[in-house]
């Protein structure tokens, strides 16, 4: 996700105040942004007092600051697939006691009904699907070697499994589908299914598949099957489409009290 243009619109909208934008390097903000937004050490963010933060880094800044942020406003994870690790996960409930932890549904269409299904307890089965061109994926160890062999016309399998364990392999891919273990929170990161496929053909789209298996009602499964297509330039991590869509649930965080929300 790119913070500069989530920096931008919270500085053109009415019902946005930005308190301040941190960076690796600081920098970088300098040319564009003036110096009072400009926070160069995040355990200083309480100055700031902000209402809400946003992390669109990496997952490292959750799992190093996430509770302190936690302390001070409600946390929106850009980077959801650090909840992956349940140290992490278990941490940041426990600090959600007087602000929220927000996790944006991203490209997961149906975020809201599969969470309704998961209270319930009628949710029985969740697969993801996600297709990329391998130029869009940033991977790591056996996953990495794997796709840099993809070649031809032939789409690749890269990973079917449990979300939990693809997670660490490809944490700036599958924010998506950590979003649908949160949301699907009584199949957790070990229930919900991921699979990620590799296909040279798939220059101009990230295509997201979600399969919903509901509960059994005369001998049939209740089941509900989504396909995504979203616009995408070669060798985009992210597509088109979800810089909106995360903006959207940035404007739906917050306020809601302690604990975890879909936004």
């Amino acid at each position: 996700m790119n913070c500069q243009y989530l920096t931008q619109a919270a500085l053109q909208r009415d019902d946005l105040d930005l308190a301040f934008v941190w960076n690796r390097t600081s920098t970088a903000l300098e040319s564009h942004l003036e110096n009072r937004y400009i926070c160069r050490d995040l355990d200083e963010c309480g100055e700031y007092s902000p209402d809400l933060i946003v992390e669109v880094a990496h997952p490292v800044i959750t799992e190093k600051y996430g509770a302190q942020f936690l302390s001070v406003a409600d946390y929106m994870v850009g980077s959801p697939t650090a909840l992956a690790s349940q140290t992490v996960e278990e941490a940041l409930r426990v600090a959600a006691t007087s602000h929220g932890l927000y996790v944006p549904a991203g490209a997961l269409w149906g975020a809201e009904d599969i969470l309704k299904m998961a209270d319930r307890g009628t949710l029985k089965a969740l697969k993801v699907t996600m297709t990329k061109h391998p130029s869009s994926f940033k991977l790591k160890g056996d996953l990495e070697v794997k796709n840099a062999q993809v070649c031809g016309n032939e789409s690749v399998i890269l990973y079917d499994g449990p979300v939990r364990g693809l997670c660490p392999l490809a944490p700036n891919n599958v924010n998506t589908m950590a979003a649908a273990a949160i949301a699907a929170h009584n199949l957790g990161f070990d229930g919900v299914q991921g699979s990620l496929i590799s296909n040279p053909l798939l220059t101009d789209w990230h295509i997201v598949e979600v399969e919903v298996t509901g509960p059994e009602i005369a001998g049939k499964n209740f089941s509900v099957k989504t396909t995504r297509n979203n616009p995408a330039d070669p060798g985009a991590v992210t597509g088109t489409a979800t810089y909106a869509s995360f903006l959207s649930s940035m404007v739906r965080a917050g306020g809601r009290g302690a604990g975890v929300h879909l936004c």
